[in-house]
C-alpha cells in the first residue's frame, strides 16, 4: 500500500487522531462529564480564533469567485433540501450541516496541493475563505430560529412571534461563530494586518483546532454505541461522500465549468464531513451520537470516493 498517495497521506492523519481520541476515552483519560467542557472549549476559544485570523487575511477584490459561488449555491441547495428530508427542525439542521460541510482545511488543503498543485489550492483557499462565512452563518441563524420555535412551543407561549425570531437573529449574530467570521472580514478590508504580538498567539490557538477537534471526535467516539448509530451514519455518510460530489458534478458541468475549477470543487465536495459538523451537533446536543459516528464513517468512505474522482476527473474535465 501506497502510503505517499494524496488520498492516503491526506486521511490517514485524520483517521488516526480519531483513534488516539478514542483509545484515550476508553482508557478514560478523559472523564465523560469533561467532554462537554472541552467541547465549549473548542467551540468557544479554538474555533473563534482561527476563523477570525483565517478571514482578516481575505481580499475579496483579489479572489475569483465563479467557482465558488458554483460550489456554494450547490451546497446550499442540498443543505434545504436535507433540512426538509430530515424533518425541518433543529435536529434536520444538524444533520443536514454534517451532510454538506466538507473538512476543507485538515484534508482538503493537503489533498489539493498534492494532487493539483498551486493553482488547485489558490481555488482551494479561495473556498475556504468564505466556506465557513457561508454555510455556518446560514446554519447558526437557522438553528437559532428553530431552537427559539421549539421552547416557544414548549413554553406554550405562541405569542410575540415577531420578537422571538429578533432575538434569535441577534443570538445568531453575536453567536461565537459567525461573529468572528464577520469581524475578522471586515478587519481584512482596512489593509492593516495583524501585528505579530497578536498574530502569533491566534496562529497557535487555530492550528491547535483540528488536531483537538479530532481527538475530541475519537474521544466522543468511544462513549457512543456505535452499533445504534451505525445505520444513521453510515446514510449520512453516503450523502456527504457520494450525494453532494455527484450534484455538484452535474450542476457545474450544466453551467459550463471546466477543467481544474471543476476537479477541485468536486473532490472538496467528495471530502469527508469536517469538525464544524460535530461541534454544532455538540453545542445544540442534537443527534450527537449519529453525527460523531459518520465523521469517522465518512473518513473511511471518503477514501474510495475521492480516489476514484481523482482517476476519472482529469478524463472528462477538458
Amino acid at each position: 500500500m501506497n502510503l505517499d498517495h494524496p488520498v492516503l497521506s491526506s486521511l490517514l492523519p485524520v483517521a488516526l487522531l480519531i483513534l488516539m481520541g478514542f483509545v484515550a476515552g476508553r482508557a478514560k483519560l478523559v472523564q465523560g462529564e469533561s467532554v462537554r467542557d472541552l467541547s465549549n472549549l473548542v467551540f468557544m476559544v479554538l474555533t473563534q480564533a482561527m476563523l477570525f485570523r483565517t478571514m482578516s487575511q481575505v481580499h475579496l477584490d483579489q479572489l475569483d469567485f465563479e467557482p465558488v459561488v458554483q460550489y456554494l449555491a450547490v451546497t446550499v441547495l442540498l443543505f434545504f433540501v436535507l433540512i426538509f428530508v430530515y424533518g425541518r427542525n433543529a435536529r434536520a439542521t444538524v444533520l443536514a450541516l454534517a451532510g454538506i460541510f466538507s473538512n476543507t482545511l485538515m484534508i482538503g488543503v493537503p489533498l489539493v496541493g498534492l494532487a493539483f498543485g498551486q493553482a488547485g489550492q489558490v481555488l482551494l483557499l479561495t473556498l475556504v475563505s468564505v466556506h465557513a462565512l457561508v454555510l455556518l452563518t446560514l446554519a447558526t441563524l437557522i438553528l437559532e430560529l428553530q431552537m427559539a420555535r421549539e421552547q416557544q412551543m414548549a413554553s406554550g407561549d405562541s405569542r410575540h412571534l415577531w420578537r422571538t425570531a429578533f432575538q434569535a437573529i441577534r443570538s445568531a449574530l453575536l453567536h461565537p461563530v459567525p461573529l468572528p467570521i464577520l469581524v475578522g472580514l471586515l478587519y481584512a478590508q482596512t489593509g492593516w494586518g495583524l501585528h505579530p504580538v497578536v498574530d502569533k498567539p491566534l496562529q497557535l490557538l487555530g492550528n491547535a483546532f483540528i488536531p483537538i477537534a479530532l481527538l475530541l471526535v475519537g474521544i466522543t467516539l468511544s462513549q457512543t454505541h456505535m452499533g445504534l448509530n451505525l445505520g444513521k451514519a453510515f446514510r449520512l455518510s453516503l450523502v456527504k461522500t457520494v450525494l453532494h460530489p455527484l450534484l455538484m458534478l452535474v450542476v457545474a458541468w450544466s453551467f459550463g465549468l471546466r477543467g481544474l475549477p471543476l476537479s477541485v470543487m468536486v473532490v472538496v465536495a467528495a471530502l469527508p464531513m469536517g469538525a464544524n459538523g460535530f461541534l454544532f451537533s455538540q453545542r445544540y446536543q442534537k443527534e450527537e451520537d449519529t453525527v460523531t459516528a459518520a465523521v469517522a464513517v465518512s473518513t473511511g468512505m471518503a477514501t474510495v470516493g475521492i480516489s476514484l474522482a481523482l482517476a476519472w476527473l482529469p478524463r472528462m474535465a477538458i
